[in-house]
């Protein structure tokens, strides 16, 4: 079992950046594949991107392509998410999620069996 925890959201302004971590507990976060959601208000969740176990391979939504990366540091049980040329539309709860299994390349929420307990990004136009 894993509990994961968010850090890193706020406010920023069209064009900016921002970075969100994610913390893991446990011992076996090299196991868990990893994944970014978010949630607007009033929207669906929403797949951002996906990681494996061992950062090298990474999947990403195409509404974030070429802006945000994904990246984890297994010996600090740590996953990021680095957004760069944030858009009022990137506005949203961000929540990072594990999946203790090989199979990475996985969109859908319902397949993640832990999550954290979000983070508010507001980009102000």
């Amino acid at each position: 079992q894993v509990q994961l925890v968010e850090f890193g959201g706020g406010l920023v302004q069209a064009g900016g950046s921002l970075r969100l971590s994610c913390a893991a507990s446990g011992r076996t976060f090299s196991s868990y594949a990893m994944g970014w959601f978010r949630q607007a208000p009033g929207k669906e969740r929403d797949f951002v991107a996906a990681i494996n176990w061992s950062g090298g391979s990474m999947h990403y939504a195409d509404s974030v392509k070429g802006r945000f990366t994904i990246s984890r540091n297994n010996a600090e049980n740590t996953m990021y998410l680095q957004m760069n040329s944030l858009k009022p539309e990137d506005t949203a709860v961000y929540y990072c999620a594990a999946r203790p299994s090989s199979n990475w390349f996985v969109e859908r929420g319902d397949e993640y069996d832990y999550w954290g307990q979000g983070t508010q990004v507001t980009v102000s136009s």
